[in-house]
């Protein structure tokens, strides 16, 4: 049996249920508790918890991660909201040089079982230093293990398996999919693994990888192509760090072409590096080169115009799979 939830409701699901079931469990960040979440992902979730485990903050990144992290060293399992990950900059220190290190720092001695999340990625007319997108930021940090994911299903498992872990893990969602629906199965118990794609739309012609809102101009495009006769097969990431390479490498096997779609800037970022992986691992079977489609090269303005044409959508990702299919002439 499933429901239709929002993603919003998914994630607030994940967290109750595991607050429910550990009570070392709490969650922390701004407007989480009065005001029910800046997105209003953790609404309720103070009447029912109080505010010992449900706990507003300052505006203060750097201090209340830093008390994430110091509680996650002693025993419990923090959630840390912040407001978008372009606020999280300001915590790098704590995400990047203690939280990620804690483990080989202290040669073992200690875990760091974290969760950081929050949305990442572009979410409208927001400009420059409110639009960024942050996997391939985290993904570089060893340490810390990356999920980004829109589907409702998805992201409560990957959510629920996260609080978990024990390792620092930071949640990438998305500030304008928070309404976005989907099917979610009952049960308060049901994991998805971190690390492991899914094959969202099955295909013969060329893979399509993404992640995170992009997948849905994955998808779009796979509906026109299909129009046309062309096959395409779409892989939802889900999880960044780890990369499940195996899934991309069985896939291009099978289609031998590949348009990596991220939302991030395109210089050494996620798709720079699926590219390599695939050239590495499933070069024979490639008949044409790995094209990828990302955003422009720059910051992203707030003139509406600039941001549709800044951002990859279905008809960049189809003109990209005509490209690798010699289509194009």
């Amino acid at each position: 049996m499933s429901r239709i939830l929002t993603l919003r409701d998914a994630l607030r699901e994940a967290m109750i249920e595991e607050m429910r079931r550990d009570d070392t469990v709490f969650l922390m960040g701004e407007e989480v508790a009065e005001y029910n979440g800046a997105y209003k992902v953790s609404k309720g979730m103070l009447d029912e918890f109080g505010p010992e485990r449900v706990i507003d903050t300052p505006i203060a990144e750097l201090g209340f991660a830093g008390i994430g992290v110091g509680a996650a060293m002693n025993g419990l399992r923090p959630i840390v909201e912040f407001m978008t990950w372009n606020f999280a900059v300001l915590a790098f220190d704590q995400i990047v040089n203690n939280a990620a290190k804690t483990l080989t720092q202290s040669a073992g001695e200690y875990r760091c079982p974290i969760v950081f999340r929050g949305p990442s990625g572009a979410a409208g007319q927001l400009a420059q230093q409110h639009s960024q997108t942050f996997e391939s930021w985290m993904a570089n940090v060893p340490g810390l293990k990356v999920i980004s994911c829109i589907e409702p299903a998805d992201a409560k498992g990957l959510l629920k398996s996260a609080i978990r872990d024990e390792d620092p893990i930071c949640v990438m969602e998305s500030e304008i999919m928070y309404g976005y629906k989907g099917d979610v199965p009952e049960g308060d118990d049901i994991l998805v693994p971190i690390g492991k794609a899914r094959i969202r739309r099955e295909g013969t012609d060329v893979t399509i990888v993404s992640f995170n809102k992009m997948i849905l101009e994955a998808e779009k495009a796979a509906d026109e192509l299909a129009k046309e006769g062309i096959s395409a097969e779409v892989i939802d990431l889900r999880t960044i760090r780890p990369l499940d390479h195996q899934t991309i490498v069985t896939s291009v096997q099978k289609t031998n072409r590949l348009v990596v779609v991220d939302e991030s800037w395109p210089f050494a970022g996620v798709s720079a590096e699926i590219a390599y992986e695939i050239q590495k691992y499933a070069f024979d079977y490639l008949d044409a080169p790995v094209t990828r489609v990302n955003s422009a090269d720059t910051s992203l303005g707030y003139a509406p115009t600039f941001v549709e044409e800044f951002l990859p959508n279905a008809s960049k990702v189809i003109k990209a799979v005509k490209e690798v299919l010699y289509k194009n002439a």
